[in-house]
């Protein structure tokens, strides 16, 4: 089994083939995404469908690890979110805080700016 940092960054990572169904199968079955502009996402069925919505409209997504830190079961990763809405750019900064249970994802809770991304989406990057 992977130690947790390795799974976050390759959770990280698989960000960039755009596969909702790929990215749940990080997670605990009850696993918790929070971004935190918006309620609690828990479970895998749930979660696949919240990742796929926002996915969506994304063309292509690179995120880049800035900072990463760990101890024990938390994962705390500093990253620029690279990604295409369409033909627009969005550089988002974000912190992604990820409590793991047995190699998994059981809860992340993501923290930025959403006027950041929101900005760049209506500007057109």
């Amino acid at each position: 089994m992977a130690d947790n940092e390795t799974v976050v960054r390759n959770f990280i990572a698989a960000w960039s083939r755009l596969d909702a169904d790929e990215l749940v199968q990080f997670f605990t079955e009850d696993g918790t995404y929070h971004n935190m502009m918006a309620k609690p996402v828990s479970g895998r069925d749930n979660l696949r469908k919240f990742i796929a919505g926002f996915l969506e409209g994304w063309t292509a997504t690179e995120w880049d690890i800035i900072n990463i830190v760990s101890g024990g079961n938390v994962v705390m990763a500093e990253r620029l979110d690279r990604t295409r809405v369409g033909g627009t750019r969005v550089d988002l900064p974000c912190v992604g805080v990820f409590e793991m249970e047995d190699g998994k994802i059981k809860a992340w809770r993501d923290y930025f700016d959403l006027a950041t991304y929101t900005k760049a989406v209506v500007r057109g990057g």
